[in-house]
C-alpha cells in the first residue's frame, strides 16, 4: 500500500527532474549559440566603444517567436544574399522588421556583428535604424524599425499611377540619401563606408522619407584612415571600377555607386539595362556616352523630362557625371554632393517664394491702382 501511494510521488519527481534537466540543455544550448553567433565579440565591440555608441538591446529567441509567430512564411517582406527579413509585432505593439541571418560560419560572424556594431552608432533621419538583436538562436537575428514603403529600385523600376515618382520626389530622395552618406563619411562618430549603395538598399518610410539600410558589408575607419584593402564586395553595376581593380575601398567608392543611383533616377533605367548590344548593357556607359553625344534628353524618364527644369536636370547630371569619374580623387566628397544639391532645392524654394511674392506685387498694384482711380474720381 505504502509502494503504491509512493508511486505518484516518484513519477512527480521523475517528470520534475526531467524538467530541470531539459530546461538546463536549452539553456546551455543557447549560451553556446550566443557565442557561436558572436555574443562575445559583440560584447567586445561595444566596450571598446563605450561612450560613443549606444548599448545594443538583446531579444530572447521567444520574444521574436512570438512576434513572428514562429516566422511564420506569410510574415516575410524579402529574402536576399545575406538571410530572410520578416515583419513582426512586439509585446508593446511596435511593428518591427527582423533580419533573420543564413546560417553563419567562422568568416561571417565578423561580418554580422559588423552590422550590428555599426548601426548602433548611427542616429540619423534617414538612415534605418537597429532596435536590437537575438544570438541565442541557431542563426543570429536583428531587429530594426519597420519601414512599410518598399525599396526605390521597385518605385523607379515597377512605377504605377497609384504612386507616381514625381521630379520632386526624386529630387528630395537624391538629397536625403547624400544627407545620410555625408554624415556616415563625416559627422558619425567614427567615418563609416556603406560598401553597397543601391537603390534597393534605400528603403522608404510612411512619408516616402528615403533611409539607407543593409550595412553588412560597411566598415568603420580610423579618422586618418584614407581607404579600406578588402576582397572585392557590393553590386554589379553600382561597383566603383577603381575599387574592382585596386580592391582599395575609399569614401569615393561609396560616391560612384551614388552616381549610378542619380542616374537611376535621372533615366528611370536599371544599371544593368535590358538590351542586345552589350556596349550599352551598362547604364552608367550608355549616360556617359549621351552625356558626351550631347544627347542627354534623349535618356531621360518621360516624368523627368515633362516635370523638372531644364537647369535642375543638368545640375544633377553633371553631378552624376562626376561622381562616375574613373578616377576616384576627381570625384566630389559626399558632402559637396549634398550641398549641391541641397542648392537645387533652395533654388525651387527661391522660386516658389519669387512666384508668390509677384502674385503678392500684382495684387497690391491692382489694389493701388484702384486707389488711385478712386482718387482721382474725386478729384
Amino acid at each position: 500500500c505504502s509502494v503504491g501511494a509512493g508511486l505518484p510521488f516518484f513519477l512527480f519527481m521523475i517528470g520534475r527532474l526531467h524538467e530541470i534537466v531539459e530546461r538546463r540543455r536549452v539553456i546551455k544550448l543557447k549560451q553556446n549559440f550566443f557565442k557561436r553567433n558572436g555574443g562575445l565579440l559583440l560584447q567586445q565591440e561595444s566596450s571598446s566603444n563605450e561612450g560613443n555608441s549606444e548599448k545594443t538591446k538583446l531579444f530572447t529567441s521567444m520574444e521574436l517567436e512570438m512576434a513572428t509567430d514562429n516566422f511564420n512564411t506569410n510574415r516575410i517582406l524579402g529574402q536576399g544574399g545575406q538571410g530572410t527579413v520578416y515583419k513582426g509585432m512586439l509585446t508593446n505593439g511596435r511593428i518591427v522588421a527582423i533580419k533573420k541571418s543564413k546560417l553563419v560560419d567562422e568568416s561571417n560572424i565578423e561580418q554580422f556583428i559588423n552590422e550590428v556594431a555599426i548601426l548602433s552608432q548611427i542616429n540619423h533621419r534617414n538612415v534605418v535604424k537597429l532596435l536590437g538583436c537575438c544570438l541565442e538562436t541557431e542563426v543570429p537575428l536583428l531587429v530594426y524599425e519597420f519601414i512599410p514603403n518598399g525599396t526605390l529600385y521597385q518605385y523607379i523600376h515597377d512605377q504605377t499611377e497609384e504612386f507616381p515618382i514625381t521630379w520632386e520626389i526624386r529630387l528630395r530622395i537624391a538629397i536625403e540619401v547624400s544627407d545620410a552618406l555625408c554624415y556616415l563619411h563625416s559627422a558619425a562618430s567614427i567615418p563609416i563606408y556603406h560598401r553597397d549603395i543601391k537603390s534597393a538598399n534605400i528603403l522608404l518610410d510612411d512619408k516616402y522619407r528615403a533611409k539607407v539600410s543593409d550595412f553588412g558589408a560597411s566598415r568603420s575607419v580610423m579618422i586618418d584612415q584614407t581607404h579600406l584593402t578588402t576582397r572585392v564586395q557590393g553590386t554589379f553595376g553600382y561597383l566603383d571600377p577603381e575599387y574592382f581593380r585596386s580592391s582599395q575601398f575609399t569614401e569615393k567608392s561609396d560616391v560612384y555607386s551614388f552616381g549610378v543611383v542619380l542616374v537611376e533616377l535621372l533615366t528611370g533605367q536599371k544599371p544593368i539595362r535590358s538590351t542586345d548590344s552589350e556596349e550599352d548593357k551598362s547604364l552608367v556607359g550608355y549616360f556617359l556616352e549621351a552625356m558626351k553625344e550631347n544627347r542627354l534628353f534623349e535618356v531621360l524618364d518621360a516624368r523627368v523630362l515633362k516635370e523638372a527644369k531644364e537647369e535642375e536636370i543638368i545640375t544633377v547630371a553633371m553631378l552624376a557625371k562626376r561622381c562616375l569619374n574613373m578616377i576616384g580623387k576627381k570625384r566630389p566628397t559626399m558632402k559637396e554632393a549634398a550641398f549641391e544639391l541641397g542648392g537645387i532645392r533652395a533654388s525651387i524654394g527661391d522660386s516658389i517664394m519669387q512666384h508668390n511674392c509677384d502674385d503678392i506685387d500684382f495684387v497690391a498694384g491692382h489694389n493701388t491702382g484702384h486707389s488711385e482711380i478712386g482718387s482721382s474720381s474725386t478729384g
